[in-house]
């Protein structure tokens, strides 16, 4: 088979498409063929060994999202069956719960192998079944960024879940999932962007009122403006540290910021007072759990979305070069690479 694979340094150069042996599922296993896969900008980070230790050991197989259909499986496994499409869930060590010590041992794509290969084996119960109506295509873009945006849209209050206000930033892959899946559950999204024209297709996919953030700074207060000064209920806050105060004004009283990037920087000054005296709320979203990938795949079953994919799809040869130029934007929704 082929796969891609960081082989000697922790760089682009060490990218490279090679050779492997076809591996066999052991007990408790299901094999893949893998039949796309997408990319994420912790996959880039990854290559450059952004996250440190926790990337694991050289030589690795990157990328965290994709989809497989079963062509064999191992001893023990019960309720799949060859020729079924099977997600691989993200962390294959967070079987459910809050997030358990040590956890990031079992992420795909570093430091365990991830899904850049056209066959892997992965535990059975670490898969979820696949919803009919979506493509390959579109299954693989679940993996990292949609449990991620589900798990914080579970995070706003009790009180705003069935017609809040969420205000999601940019155009990366959380934030259009988040923009989606709040309007599947009845919520009123405002999105930001620097783009009229990546606002006139998250206008398409349901925003209900957009910012250009280039033409007002200060889009915090334009938030409160077009919420009769209350704010929103959920800040999907993809930003991170020259983002982060705009957002905190931008969430009302008793609401709730959930971090989840730090694309615009890693540090930020935060006026505390504006915290605690208006009971405003910070929560860290790390993906989430094999039983949250489960749950949401059970309501995608019943309330269908198209995830937005750029165009076109590439060639699984392209992997690479679509993988470095990611940083670029240039991209709209999840880049999405065929694997044959």
């Amino acid at each position: 088979m082929r796969q891609w694979r960081i082989i000697d340094e922790w760089t682009f150069d060490g990218l490279k498409l090679v050779e492997a042996e076809q591996p066999e599922p052991g007990p408790g296993e299901v094999l893949l063929r893998m039949k796309a896969v997408s990319l994420n900008y912790r996959d880039y980070l990854m290559v450059n060994h952004g996250y440190g230790r926790l990337s694991g050991e050289l030589p690795i197989v990157p990328l965290s999202d994709g989809v497989g259909e079963v062509v064999a499986v191992g001893d023990g496994v019960e309720g799949i069956a060859v020729g079924d499409r099977r997600l691989p869930c993200f962390n294959q060590a967070w079987t459910g719960g809050d997030l358990p010590d040590h956890s990031f041992g079992g992420a795909l794509g570093g430091p365990l192998d991830g899904t850049a290969r056209q066959f892997m084996n992965v535990a059975a119960t670490g898969t979820a079944p696949v919803p009919d109506h979506f493509s390959d295509e579109e299954a693989a873009t679940l993996c990292c960024a949609a449990i991620t945006a589900w798990n914080a849209l579970v995070e706003m209050p009790a009180t705003a879940v069935d017609g809040g206000i969420v205000l999601t930033l940019g155009t990366g892959g959380v934030s259009l999932f988040a923009l989606q899946l709040a309007k599947a559950m009845g919520a009123r999204v405002i999105s930001t962007s620097s783009s009229d024209e990546k606002l006139e297709r998250l206008r398409a996919l349901g925003a209900d009122e957009t910012i250009n953030y280039r033409e007002v700074p200060d889009w915090g207060k334009a938030v409160l403006g077009l919420t009769n000064g209350k704010g929103a209920d959920l800040v999907v806050e993809t930003g991170g540290g020259e983002t982060f105060n705009q957002s905190l004004r931008a969430t009302r009283n008793n609401g709730t910021i959930a971090l989840i990037g730090n694309v615009a920087g890693s540090v930020a000054e935060v006026n505390l007072p504006l915290v605690f005296m208006f009971r405003k709320r910070l929560v860290g979203i790390s993906t989430g759990s094999i039983a949250d990938f489960q749950a949401m795949m059970a309501y995608l079953e019943d309330h269908p979305i198209r995830p937005a994919m750029d165009d076109p799809i590439r060639p699984f040869e392209d992997l690479g070069k679509a993988l470095e130029a990611m940083p670029e934007g240039k991209h709209f929704g999840k880049i999405v690479i065929r694997v044959d």
